[in-house]
């Protein structure tokens, strides 16, 4: 599965997001995209969006960049899952691309379910 996995630079990404999901040997049995992994530089390109299994979005924090991507990804059909962290406000604007909005407490929650998301998106 080729997944992509958007989020807001206010975030913490480096440590809050990749450094987990790069630590489990389980998701490592697939191609999981995280943009600013070893550049800056934004996925700028409207074709790379079709070729995508999923795309996940850490949504605690608004970003207009990844708006624009979340609406690419919806445009072509593929299924997005919002994550936001608990107690944290989201976008009402969300629920005009997804139903699949999930609250997370922890980084093992965090695994756990970008883990039950790709095995439901596998069936």
């Amino acid at each position: 599965m080729k997944i992509y996995v958007a989020h807001s630079k206010q975030l913490n990404y480096l440590e809050n997001l990749y450094r987990p999901i790069r630590e489990d040997k389980e998701l490592q049995e697939h191609t999981i995209l995280l943009p600013h992994e070893e550049s800056n530089d934004s996925y700028n390109s409207r074709e790379f969006y079709k070729d995508l299994s999923i795309m996940i979005a850490e949504v605690s924090y608004p970003a207009t960049g990844m708006g624009i991507e979340l609406g690419w990804a919806y445009d072509d059909n593929v299924p997005i899952y919002c994550l936001f962290q608990k107690n944290m406000k989201v976008s009402n604007s969300l629920k005009s691309i997804t139903k699949n909005i999930i609250e997370y407490e922890n980084e093992k929650d965090l695994l756990n379910i970008i883990k039950e998301i790709i095995k439901r998106e596998k069936q």
